[in-house]
Parts: structure tokens; C-alpha cells; sequence
């Protein structure tokens, strides 16, 4: 059925691509101006549609500025939020409104990381407005490279090594029938690319693709799954204490497949699941649905993904009698070394 659509939609592929290259050539020639902030700015984003790991790699570049004794903050949409405009979602302490008011991705981060955290859909204003909220010298842009009206010191791009492998399939195709944002000339604005393989082995970029990254400075990431976190006494467990049992998987994320993937190679029984969209918010309705699941299944425990378990925190009460564990996972790069001496140059 998927593609069945992505075909239906091949005609207004050229529509979508004329409209962003009319985009890029008003920013390119000047028409379009990106404004300063009165911060180092730093961008992760990526040309494709969801699933590249820009919030892992959001958790490690804050946590490597915070280590660095920057003042650093986050500034992000808040995709598929309740709210609009301007909000301060952290100051230094956590998460100060819900995750439905701001988005999933930015509570983690502020959860996880005790950073400054806003949300706007114009980044200019949220920033110019986060820096009045909050004393900063450096702001992380999450998920902002389409987002040129604010002007970046750093453009970080990040490749699902997965997409890169599917040369000639309709994935590579523009929106709406395939998941580019953009087309590939567009990793002319990347100052840094990450190409995340994330459980699976690193790949060279595919011949026909290489042109696109050539002068590009390029670094290999992945991801280790570091454990389980008990979702409401947050205690640690060892990924293989989990190993044989009976669970019921449930996750809201783009691309479920690396989740998935690392919990069969950990021989973690992955048959009975519950897969939602992307960023979903749960509802009461879903929250019993899981739990008849659970209890049809006869499952141990109920396994999920770090993302979906600061929404399902909100249901401890709902979900009192069952035990729930996310699976913490780590972007770990390649020449890190390199890679920290490359975000210094940027920061100085």
C-alpha cells in the first residue's frame, strides 16, 4: 500500500523539488537573509524524514558542550506539541510542563541532561527570546537545516547508513512519493556529516552517492545499547538479564528497526509487539489496549524505547501492576577525538 502511494504521488515530486530549490537559490543570492542570534549556533539536522538519529546525537554533542564549561541550550520545534510559539521548557533542572506541551524529543533532552530546553517554530524568535530566559553562549539547533533564517556557525548532517545503501529506490526520491527533504546537492551547506550505521556493520557510501560528499568533512557513528532502565524506579539492568524472556515491545518511532534488531540479537523475544507512528502520544484507549496485550501475551515485561518512555510515564498509575523498561542507547562516533577537536574550532 505505501508503495502503491509513493507511485500515485511521483507527479508532484518535480512540484515539491522546484519549490525548494526556488527556496535555497533566494537564501544562496542573498534575497533570503539568516539572522545572528548573539550565540554559537550550532545545527543537527539531516535531508531525510525522521529516523537518522538526530536525538542521540543531540544528547552527545550538548553533554560533550556541557563537559566543555559551555552555557549551552537547546532550542527545537516541538514536533507534533500541543502548544504553539515560544516556550521555555527547562531551565537547568528538568522538564518545568508536560510532554505533550513541548514535545518528546526536547524532554528527554532536558530530562536526561539538565540543560536549558525551548521550543519555537521560529527559531530566530525562540532563540532571541531563550537567551533573554536563560544566560547561554551556545545554542544546539535540533532537527534545523532546512530552518536557514537563523544563522549557524556549524551545519551538522546526519545519514541513516541504511537510506544511504538504497540508491535507485523510491526512498531516494523527493517528497511526497520518497523521504528527501531535500536532493543530495543540498550537503553543500554541511560543515560536518555523520553517517550513523546504527547496529549494523559500517558501509562505504555507494559509488554513485560519493560525489555528493566529496570535500565534506565525514565521520562514522553508531549506536551501543548501554541497558534497560526501569521506566518508574529507574533502575539499571544489564541487556542480557532480559535474554529468553517473553515481552511485549511497544514503540512509537520512525524507524523501529534497529530497536527491534538489537533486541533479537540479545535473543530477547521480540514476537509479541505493538507498533505505533512516530512521536505518538498515548492515549487511555491505547494505554488498556497494552494492557490486555500484556496480559493476552502472558509477557514478563513490557520493553520500549526511551523516547516512548517519558510518555508513558504519565500512566504510571494506569500501568502500576506492570513492569516497564527503555532500552538506553549511546551515539558513539568514530576519531571522537577528532571530532571534539573539530566542535572546539567551532566554539573558539
Amino acid at each position: 500500500m505505501l508503495d502503491f502511494l509513493r507511485i500515485l504521488f511521483l507527479p508532484l515530486v518535480p512540484v515539491y523539488g522546484l519549490v525548494i530549490r526556488a527556496r535555497n537559490f533566494m537564501f544562496n543570492r542573498g534575497y533570503y537573509k539568516s539572522e545572528q542570534v548573539g550565540a554559537k549556533v550550532i545545527s543537527i539536522g539531516n535531508i531525510t524524514v525522521g529516523g537518522s538519529g538526530k536525538t542521540p546525537t543531540v544528547l552527545f554533542l550538548t553533554e560533550l558542550l556541557k563537559n566543555m564549561d559551555r552555557k549551552v541550550g537547546v532550542l527545537s520545534r516541538g514536533y507534533r506539541r500541543k502548544t504553539k510559539g515560544y516556550q521555555l521548557v527547562s531551565r537547568h533542572d528538568g522538564p518545568e510542563m508536560k510532554v505533550e506541551d513541548c514535545g518528546d524529543e526536547i524532554y528527554l533532552v532536558a530530562d536526561e541532561l539538565r540543560v536549558p530546553a525551548a521550543v519555537s517554530e521560529r527559531r530566530v524568535e525562540g532563540a532571541r527570546k531563550f537567551l533573554k530566559d536563560v544566560e547561554l553562549d551556545t545554542i544546539v539547533l535540533d532537527d534545523a537545516f532546512q530552518h536557514r533564517w537563523i544563522k549557524r556557525d556549524c551545519n551538522i548532517v546526519i545519514f541513516d547508513q541504511r537510506f544511504l545503501q538504497k540508491v535507485g529506490k523510491l526512498e531516494q526520491f523527493m517528497l511526497p512519493s520518497g523521504l528527501m527533504r531535500e536532493p543530495f546537492s543540498a550537503i553543500e551547506r554541511a560543515d560536518i556529516i555523520i553517517i550513523n550505521s546504527k547496529f549494523t556493520e559500517k558501509k562505504e557510501i555507494p559509488e554513485k552517492l560519493k560525489h555528493h560528499f566529496e570535500g565534506k568533512e565525514i565521520f562514522y557513528a553508531s549506536y551501543e545499547a548501554t541497558g534497560f532502565y526501569d521506566v518508574k524506579s529507574h533502575h539499571f539492568y544489564d541487556i542480557d538479564d532480559f535474554k529468553g524472556q517473553k515481552s511485549l515491545v511497544v514503540c512509537g518511532i520512525a524507524k523501529p528497526y534497529s530497536f527491534l534488531k538489537i533486541l533479537e540479537e540479545h535473543r530477547i523475544d521480540i514476537s509479541n509487539k505493538e507498533l505505533f507512528t512516530d512521536h505518538k502520544f498515548y492515549t487511555e484507549k491505547e494505554i488498556q489496549d497494552i494492557r490486555k496485550l500484556f496480559y493476552s501475551f502472558n509477557a514478563h515485561s513490557v520493553l520500549t524505547t526511551q523516547k516512548d518512555a517519558v510518555k508513558l510515564t504519565q500512566y504510571a498509575k494506569e500501568l502500576d501492576d506492570i513492569d516497564i523498561y527503555y532500552l538506553k542507547i549511546a551515539l558513539k562516533i568514530e576519531e571522537e577525538e577528532k571530532f571534539i577537536n573539530r566542535i572546539k574550532e567551532v566554539i573558539t
